[in-house]
């Protein structure tokens, strides 16, 4: 099992913060299944301001590249990146296209010895 941490920032508008919230209180079932078929196996977000912050949980054969491609193959996913991207902004040190950024993992109280 790994963990990755990713950051995105919401749009500074408090309506529109209360939509994406609103949003992710009933996830469309096709993307909460697209989620889990990708191998995922555990996802939580905060807020903290506008800022986000994503903990996922995979199972040891998931990448990013394939999640990508699954993704992009899926409508249904796209129609809801599409609508994400009303409330979602950016980072400013993304590239272009760019939303969700891997975070680096400075610190661990209980390091795993492999």
């Amino acid at each position: 099992m790994k963990r990755y941490c990713l950051a995105l920032d919401l749009k500074d508008d408090p309506q529109l913060i209360e939509e994406y919230k609103t949003h992710h209180q009933d996830v469309w079932p096709e993307i909460l299944e697209s989620i889990r078929d990708s191998g995922i196996t555990d996802m939580e977000i905060y807020l903290l301001g506008n800022r986000l912050f994503m903990i996922m949980e995979v199972e040891d054969n998931f990448s990013f590249e394939r999640k990508s491609e699954m993704d992009q193959g899926n409508p249904k996913v796209q129609e809801w990146e599409d609508l994400m991207w009303k409330y979602q902004q950016a980072l400013p040190l993304a590239k272009p296209g760019e939303k969700w950024m891997l975070m680096e993992k400075i610190f661990d109280l209980n390091p795993k010895v492999l």
